[in-house]
């Protein structure tokens, strides 16, 4: 029992002396390569540094909107009889939209203009007994001047006249009071039909779209129910919203390049319209108001939009990659090639304004070649094998 732990003490003793070698070895391999300093050499591609003139533009997202919208809807309660338009008709200025029933409008109307007729013929009959009463009455006052009448019957002519000249002035009144009630009906009538109108002078000679119907024939309406939508969509306003960064820069009239899904080759141009004296305080954006021309109608409310608004140039740029900014020691910079030593170097930048997959350089001034593939693998002195030049970027 004694000379089995014997050996099998034996045994741990040279495991153990074989894995102390071991780890001696693996740690004088660590010595050695941390004395040479030497760091792996990283397969690169590299980009030329380049001077163009570069746009200062920003990519907006928004939706489009019609420029006017508006409900049709009656300003009387009523049946509707007919709707005569439906979802994208066009209809133009004054243009028959709906009729309501107008059989007791029009009875309503009828009988204002046979009182009027009544009013009219008592103001006639007015008229005439006032004529009578003052012939009688210049009459009796020519008799009197000349002490043929006596006052008192000249009194009674006077008063005569008086009164007739006041019930032919009630007369009047009156055809005055029902000519109104008839106008009124008459109006009460046209508001059984239901007519396209807009303000605009200009755009009365345009055309507009049934957006959306909401009654169809039958319905029961009050007033101010809407029957339809009128849509202008002879140009449409692209509502987007700017950071505060971009806000100092955006103009009214500057120029907007417009982009759609439904239309992807296909740019469309329109100019800043409005914007926002304000910022929204939980987006921290200012909305703007891009008008686009849509003569052609192709263009629909509602569509998801991409707009570049170009707010400048930097002529004569120095650009580099996007792609070839990295950071390094909490410095954002390039690694400058050196394609003769085949060595980089790291360059701390200042960036200015980047479009697309361009960045320009502020400072310092810069030449040559940048690493613009493989440069998360590099480190400032090291080793590079050029794998293929970008000529492209």
């Amino acid at each position: 029992m004694k000379k089995k732990n014997i050996v099998i003490t034996g045994g741990s003793l040279v495991l153990a002396l074989v894995l102390w070698q071991v780890f001696q070895a693996l740690l004088g391999l660590s010595s050695g390569a941390n004395k040479t300093g030497r760091q792996p050499t990283v397969t690169v591609a590299l980009s030329p540094v380049r001077v163009v003139d570069l746009d200062d533009a920003g990519l907006f997202t928004g939706t489009l909107q019609p420029r006017s919208q508006y409900i049709s809807a009656p300003k009387i309660s009523g049946r509707l009889d007919r709707v005569l338009v439906n979802i994208g008709d066009p209809v133009r200025f004054n243009q028959l939209i709906a009729v309501l029933e107008d059989a007791e409008y029009s009875q309503q109307a009828e009988r204002a203009r046979a009182e009027l007729e009544v009013a009219k013929a008592t103001l006639e009959e007015s008229r005439s007994s006032l004529e009578v009463a003052r012939r009688e009455f210049e009459r009796v006052e020519t008799l009197f001047k000349q002490e043929i009448a006596s006052e008192s019957d000249h009194d009674v002519a006077g008063s005569r006249f008086k009164a007739q000249e006041a019930r032919s002035k009630v007369a009047q009144a009156q055809v005055s009071e029902k000519e109104a009630a008839w106008k009124e009906a008459q109006v009460r009538l046209d508001y059984t039909k239901i007519r396209a109108a807009w303000e605009e002078d200009g755009d009365r000679g345009s055309v507009r779209f049934v957006g959306e119907r909401f009654k169809d024939d039958g319905a029961m309406l009050t007033p101010n129910t809407p029957i339809v939508s009128i849509l202008d969509i002879n140009s449409l306003i692209a509502v987007l919203y700017v950071i505060e960064r971009d806000y100092p820069k955006v103009m009214i009239g500057m120029g907007a390049e417009c982009t759609t899904d439904a239309y992807p080759d296909q740019i469309f141009t329109g100019r800043i319209a409005r914007i926002a004296p304000l910022l929204r305080e939980t987006s921290r954006q200012a909305r703007v108001e891009v008008e686009i021309p849509n003569a052609d109608h192709r263009l629909k409310p509602g569509m998801y939009i991409r707009a570049t608004i170009k707010f400048g140039t930097h002529e004569r740029a120095t650009v580099v990659p996007l792609s070839a900014v990295s950071r390094r020691d909490g410095s954002q910079g390039v690694f400058l090639a050196d394609t003769a030593a085949l060595k980089v170097k790291f360059i701390p930048v200042t960036l200015g304004i980047t479009n697309g997959d361009q960045a320009e350089v502020l400072e310092p001034p810069l030449a040559g070649e940048v690493v613009s593939l493989g440069q998360h693998l590099l480190e400032d002195g090291a080793s590079i094998v050029i794998g293929k030049v970008d000529e492209e970027n």
